[in-house]
């Protein structure tokens, strides 16, 4: 079998960089692919968390000019993964946030930063990068969108493309005056080119021209294609229907495991379930609850958004309290959300605990140490956390929108196959609702393992979702060829 050259576009990755599910996604699928004879090279921006991780490494382009600055491509190893770097300091040598500046609004250059990521995922797609021709451009999410657009518009022969969308809520609209100093022809401002809503739109780039989509839940690939779902982008999402498929998220089962977990204060597994309990009694101290081990313990991991429905989870706090649970929140977003969840963490004190910001150790203990995970997203195209949680024995109790609903399987369809409990409608009502049937599911103690334990053996992995790419790629060069 031919080993296929994949070169992977993104804006994070982890374990170098990370704000969300992207970079988790973005550094454990090329691990799992290797598995299916398929290398991957990752390009991502030369961030200074980035260029600090970097070991051994090899200048392979420089370029004079690359939207106001010099730049050179550096071929590097670090974290397990081949990469290629995109070293233009005038871009990406800033603090915090890949996309956003301290005071919280968005970079103003973004359209430039990220129109670099996708001139430079050109040319080594093009072959300008000796060494590495690769036979698929495959990139994620809008900030490698018009990677798709520069190949298209070069005019010479190109490789295989596909774009992932992980949310297509982000976009990645710019003014339609930066048309040229994005490098793009007059032709491509149309409706048949970047053009939507009367801007540049990365994310519509990468949908037009890519030879293939994809998304990250078969059931999200419904959603998406419906007014309500679609974010304008329904009607050509319709039009693309063929090309368009769902092809679930993994996590990396090496980094996600509870048995040799170094980030956790008790190693476990489901043989072994005794060992989880002091996660619990560390998890409750830190967020200064009532240390308990008979309470049942929520946990939620996100960021504070509407779109995850923390504010519906805020408005039922109440009935979880009222029903002698405990809440301990780690996230950060919204500054009004997070005002009001630390309001209500001084309101209940010692039954819910919030702690604003994001650190990846205590999101561990969280999954290791809660009972269950609330997950009360509006939408939610895969989502990470809940499949985390079954890993973990934190039993996920989730909308059932998207991948949520792709993923878990409820209590109610079956006690032989059940991982954790669905909700809808996604309301206060809903959410209500849910956190009444986990506190009955919770005073059944053999029920409650029945669950817990089927969860943890639930194939959560990235192997099922390398395969279905896998068999994408080989299935578009064949057509391709």
């Amino acid at each position: 079998m031919a080993t296929i050259q994949v070169l992977a576009v993104v804006s994070e990755i982890y374990p170098l960089v990370k704000t969300g599910g992207l970079a988790d996604v973005a550094g454990a699928l090329p691990r799992a692919l290797r598995r299916h004879g398929i290398k991957t090279v990752t390009l991502v921006p030369g961030y200074p968390d980035v260029k600090a991780a970097i070991g051994w490494a090899d200048v392979v382009l420089t370029i004079d000019d690359l939207f106001g600055g010099p730049a050179r491509l550096i071929a590097a190893r670090a974290g397990g993964l081949d990469l290629f770097v995109l070293d233009a300091p005038h871009l990406f040598d800033r603090p915090g946030n890949p996309y956003s500046s301290p005071d919280g609004g968005d970079w103003p250059d973004n359209a430039f930063r990220f129109g670099a990521l996708g001139w430079m995922a050109s040319r080594i797609g093009l072959g300008e990068v000796a060494g590495f021709v690769p036979n698929i451009v495959h990139g994620h999410d809008w900030q490698a969108g018009l990677t798709m657009a520069y190949l298209a518009y070069d005019g010479r022969p190109r490789p295989a493309t596909v774009m992932t969308l992980h949310n297509l809520a982000y976009q990645g609209q710019f003014s339609a005056d930066l048309l040229e100093r994005l490098r793009l022809p007059p032709q491509a401002f149309s409706i048949d080119g970047v053009a939507h809503a009367g801007a540049i739109g990365f994310l519509k780039a990468g949908l037009q021209f890519a030879d293939r989509i994809t998304t990250v839940s078969p059931t999200y690939a419904r959603e998406i294609q419906t007014e309500s779902g679609g974010f304008g982008l329904d009607g050509l999402l319709r039009w693309r229907s063929e090309d368009l498929s769902g092809i679930r998220n993994g996590i990396d089962a090496g980094v996600w495991n509870p048995k040799t977990d170094m980030r956790i204060v008790s190693r476990f597994g489901a043989k072994s379930l005794a060992a989880r309990t002091p996660n619990k009694a560390e998890l409750q101290r830190r967020f200064r609850l009532e240390e308990s081990p008979d309470r049942l313990l929520f946990g939620v991991v996100s960021r504070l958004t509407w779109q995850k429905g923390l504010d519906l989870l805020a408005e039922a706090l109440p009935v979880l309290v009222e029903r002698g649970a405990q809440l301990a929140v780690l996230g950060t977003g919204d500054r009004e959300l997070e005002q009001r969840w630390g309001q209500l963490a001084h309101r209940y004190s010692g039954n819910v605990g919030c702690i604003i910001g994001y650190d990846e150790d205590l999101a561990h203990q969280i999954q290791a140490g809660a009972d269950a995970l609330l997950i009360p997203s509006r939408f939610e195209p895969c989502g990470l956390t809940q499949l985390c949680a079954m890993r973990y024995g934190a039993i996920p109790v989730a909308a059932k929108v998207g991948g949520l609903a792709d993923t878990i399987v409820d209590a109610g369809d079956g006690a032989a196959s059940a991982t954790g409990l669905h909700f809808l409608p996604v309301t206060r009502q809903g959410i209500e609702a849910a956190l009444k049937r986990t506190t009955e599911l919770w005073a059944d103690p053999f029920k409650w393992s029945a669950v817990q334990t089927q969860a943890m053996r639930a194939d959560v992995s990235g192997a099922g979702p390398a395969k279905a790419y896998s068999s994408l790629y080989r299935g578009l060069l064949a057509v391709k060829n």
